[in-house]
């Protein structure tokens, strides 16, 4: 044996040992935390300032409840558990104030205007039930109130016309269970293995064929997760018009392809065997095919994203500050989300942008589905917002804040974390170029841009609402469409009206139907509309007059009236077309914003409808009016229930007046048609489920305004693009090499259900 081995050996040992120790080191070795930079600090002035058009505070909401309970004279119940005989408050919401006196108070240094909340109270104990609106004010310490029903709607709101409340639905559901199936035990317990808490329903909208009626048809599902795809093939029509409980029928049910007088006729045909029986398969608890739990493990974590020096925005109270933009933002009980005073390089842009309505008109052969016509902000689209999960609603570390409501009951409500805003790193340039002719060089900057976001779960559907903010100045409106499809069960010629996606589940066609409000003001309040476009036009070629050629070039047009700006649905629309300013560029072009519409959407209900009227804001793609106080909303929440007598007609906003050099509002409808698929199983995806509109900078400027952005990329091949201040994202090894500060995981979506 060679005696220096056991020496060679230990040498190798140590060496070893040194190694794996350096290793383990580095590796225990954390990366040092992201550190924020300052703050962006606004002006004390533009946060009071927005606070205008801020939603009401629960302090605010208790005021306003004490206040109606102590001086309108009549009992009120608490909604949560009012009886359709009992008076109560349906809702309190903030009154934004009219736009003059609030630009008064923004840009001419007026007065602060009173602020003021909107209420809905419902009046059923009295010789003539109604619907009432009042503005309550001032706040925080009311001491007035004016009815401004008639003066909003033109006349008293029937009381037919009310939004069902949640307290309703629960009174529909026990007489569904303890009256109506009562007279059809044999029946439900043998087809149905019926104990009173295995069947689940879903109503259908509007409530009758006429106005005055409240008849609404019940579908019937497996009470398992996913429900809305597990129909069993029984439908009820429930009339629930009469102000008295005890006085509720069943006017019409429906099972299999048959209809019967009431449950008593369908019991007594079933024990005597004249019924064509389907029995369903029992579904498991989790739904089984409807299940949303995942059918793979977890693994690799998903990319995630994160600001390596902090966010680069700032939320005061409702005014957010990101780069050259700043708006105020707000959550409507009924309507969602909304923008105001929306400014960029601290010049307005637009007054106001929010959501009016979501529509969504369904096919089918059994009476539920060929009867639905769901108008979202009847049922409340803000309300039913949803609170958000970190990570895969928004991203992680986005700023989330909470909703404050006050409806269906007179106690606010929180839903937490159900607003999120967030910078997204879009993965592409926002411009770029590359140039290997005559120099050497690469220009390009990332597309950086702020999400404004709110999730709404309206029964099965789930809408995701974003506003986003762009650094060449454009904003987009988007919502996306994801949740569970709406079913019938599948019998006789059913696929004519959509697809089996399951064994006795027929997913209903459907089309969906969403309207925005866009009060641009463009270089002041005073814009006009024009349109620019293309055509060919022949002409001989000056170098060689024997040859011609097809060159296009540009047409240009002034819209003067409403008539001339209210564009059909599947009509031929200006390529370009945008508001003009009275101000003109550098360039000697008036600055505009142009409208551009993302849209795939199905036909409108036919004009002969005797409902159409309730959705004539749906006929047009774009329509372009003259803005009215007395025109706020496209639509009404009382056009739900009677449809057939709107309270709210669109239609009526477009009567050819003039629109040059006026405070205009643009009413923008984008949808998408939807014929479910197996896809659609378990539920829909956001994938190419998503429309909106664009609003564009249009010779607002003299040139790109991001040009301006500190994201902006050039180097040249003279240069060391290895440089920091040669190139910033070389730097990134060092300015980015740190950990977020993840805070810990939690979720309030289970709490005050």
């Amino acid at each position: 044996m060679n005696p220096r081995l056991p020496y060679v050996l230990l040498v190798g040992a140590a060496v070893i040992i040194l190694i794996l120790s350096c290793m383990l080191l580095s590796r225990g070795r954390q990366s040092p935390s992201c550190k924020s930079q300052p703050r962006i600090m606004e002006k004390t002035g533009s946060t009071s300032q927005s606070l205008v058009f801020a939603d009401l505070t629960p302090e605010e909401m208790v005021q306003v409840v004490r206040y109606l309970q102590g001086n309108l004279g009549v009992q009120l119940v608490d909604a949560s558990r009012a009886k359709p005989s009992d008076n109560c408050i349906a809702s309190v919401d903030v009154q934004v104030p009219a736009k003059a006196e609030v630009l008064r108070f923004l840009d001419g240094g007026g007065a602060r205007p009173a602020r003021e909340a909107l209420a809905v109270l419902y009046f059923g104990n009295q010789p003539d039930p109604n619907v009432t609106e009042y503005v309550v004010g001032p706040l925080p310490m009311p001491a007035y109130h004016r009815d401004i029903t008639v003066q909003k709607y033109g006349g008293k709101v029937p009381y037919h016309r009310r939004p069902m409340l949640g307290s309703e639905y629960e009174q529909v559901g026990a007489f569904l269970h303890m009256v109506a199936f009562a007279a059809a035990p044999t029946f439900l317990k043998e087809v149905f293995e019926y104990d009173g808490t295995n069947v689940a329903f879903q109503t259908t909208a509007p409530h009758g064929l006429q106005s005055g009626d409240r008849k609404s048809w019940f579908i019937v599902f497996q009470n398992v997760s996913g429900f809305f795809v597990h129909p069993v093939g029984l439908e009820v029509l429930v009339d629930h018009s009469s102000l008295d409980i005890s006085r509720w029928a069943v006017s019409r049910v429906f099972y299999n392809g048959q209809y019967y007088r009431d449950m008593v006729q369908l019991e007594s045909a079933y024990v005597q065997g004249r019924i064509s029986v389907e029995k369903v398969r029992k579904a498991p608890r989790d739904g089984g095919f409807s299940s949303m739990k995942p059918r793979a493990p977890s693994a690799v974590l998903f990319p995630l994203q994160y600001e390596p020096q902090g966010p680069r925005y700032s939320v005061r109270n409702n005014h957010v500050l990101f780069q050259a933009w700043s708006f105020a933002f707000g959550m409507s009980v009924n309507t969602g989300l909304r923008l105001f005073d929306i400014r960029h390089k601290g010049e307005r842009v637009a007054y106001e942008i929010s959501v009016q309505e979501a529509l969504s008109v369904y096919g089918s052969n059994c009476p539920g589905g060929m009867s639905t016509r769901y108008m979202d902000g009847s049922f409340g689209i803000g309300r039913h917002t949803s609170p958000l999960v970190r990570g895969v609603d928004c991203p992680y570390l986005a700023t989330y804040l909470d909703v404050h409501y006050l409806a269906h009951s007179q106690v606010s409500r929180i839903s937490k974390n159900a607003l999120c805003i967030f910078e997204q790193n879009l993965g592409s340039p926002l411009r770029r170029h590359y140039s290997n002719l005559q120099s050497l060089y690469y220009g390009g900057l990332v597309n950086s841009a702020l999400v404004v976001r709110s999730i709404a779960t309206v029964g099965n559907y789930d809408y995701v609402w974003d506003f986003i903010f762009y650094q060449n100045g454009a904003i987009e409106g988007k919502v996306q469409a994801t949740g569970y499809v709406s079913s019938s069960f599948l019998h006789g010629d059913g696929l004519r009206y959509g697809n089996r996606v399951w064994e006795h589940t027929l997913g209903t066609i459907r089309t969906h139907s969403i309207n925005y409000k866009v009060d641009l003001d463009v270089g002041g309040v005073k814009n006009s509309l024009v349109a620019h476009d293309m055509a060919f036009e022949m002409a001989r070629a000056p170098w060689s007059p024997e040859q011609q050629v097809e060159r296009p070039r540009l047409t240009k047009k002034v819209l003067d009236t409403e008539d001339q700006a209210a564009f059909r649905l599947q009509s031929k629309m200006p390529r370009y077309i945008y508001f003009a300013a009275n101000s003109k560029n550098k360039w000697g072009h008036q600055r505009g914003y142009r409208i551009q519409i993302t849209s795939f959407a199905g036909d409108h209900v036919p004009e002969a409808s005797s409902m159409e009227r309730a959705i004539s804001w749906a006929r047009y793609q774009l329509a372009v009016t003259r803005r009215k106080e007395e025109e706020p909303t496209s639509t009404s929440i009382y056009n739900q229930n009677d449809p057939w007598t709107p309270t709210v007609t669109f239609a009526n906003f477009i009567n050819n007046e003039t629109i040059t050099n006026e405070d205009l509002v643009a009413w923008i409808t984008a949808g998408f048609l939807h014929i479910p698929h197996s896809e659609d199983i378990p539920n829909t995806v956001t994938v190419g489920n998503s429309v909106g509109f664009l609003l564009r900078p249009y010779n607002y400027y003299d040139l790109d305004p991001s040009i301006y952005s500190h994201d902006g990329v050039f180097f040249t091949s003279e240069q060391d693009f290895t440089a920091c201040e040669i190139n910033p994202i070389a730097c990134l090894p060092k300015t980015a090499s740190c950990l977020p500060n993840f805070p810990p995981f939690t979720y309030d979506g289970f709490q005050n259900m």
